[in-house]
């Protein structure tokens, strides 16, 4: 596995090496010893799914507190836009984004270290999300970063009328209300 640091200090970019030959592929989505060495210790203590179709965009989330997530993300299927937002008020990256194109057929994956706003915009007909995190979900201490909001500029790769909003998102905060983590 390569660990690529981004420019939102504590994000990497995660491509495996791959193994093909006729029947298929292989490959090493998580080695504890490897993302240890590469990231450091974090302990993932369950794992997520979701499948959307085309125009899909969910979130920008994240939980305060204790109860904030690190995540592991990938695409098990299809193509998305993956953004995360630095909500570290001592970041000097504090309140950009970056987008990265997952998909089943780069394999890449995204790790969203404590302190970030995550989301993503379906790219396919439909796409399979899979994700790591190392808390609990705790709904009461879940925020919505607003997906559009001007101060972050969030450049979505889908036409805003084809942009398809569950109704939590569509309520999320402006960056202004956002109360950074320290």
């Amino acid at each position: 596995m390569k660990f690529i640091e981004l420019k939102l200090k504590g994000a990497f970019l995660i491509e495996p090496q791959i193994f093909g030959d006729s029947r298929g592929y292989f490959m090493e989505s998580y080695k504890k010893e490897l993302f240890d060495k590469n990231i450091g210790a974090v302990e993932f203590i369950q794992d997520n799914e979701s499948r959307s179709s085309y125009g899909v965009v969910r979130g920008l989330h994240f939980q305060r507190g204790r109860w904030s997530q690190a995540k592991l993300v990938r695409v098990t299927q299809g193509q998305v836009y993956d953004v995360i937002v630095d909500l570290r008020r001592s970041s000097p990256t504090f309140g950009e984004y970056i987008g990265v194109e997952l998909s089943d057929e780069n394999k890449r994956q995204l790790f969203v270290p404590r302190g970030f706003a995550h989301g993503f915009a379906v790219l396919s007909e439909t796409a399979q999300f899979c994700y790591k995190v190392d808390n609990v979900y705790a709904p009461q201490e879940e925020v919505t970063l607003l997906y559009n909001d001007p101060r972050v500029g969030v450049q979505w790769p889908v036409k805003p009328e084809d942009i398809l909003l569950s109704e939590k998102d569509r309520k999320g905060l402006p960056f202004a209300e956002i109360e950074p983590f320290e």
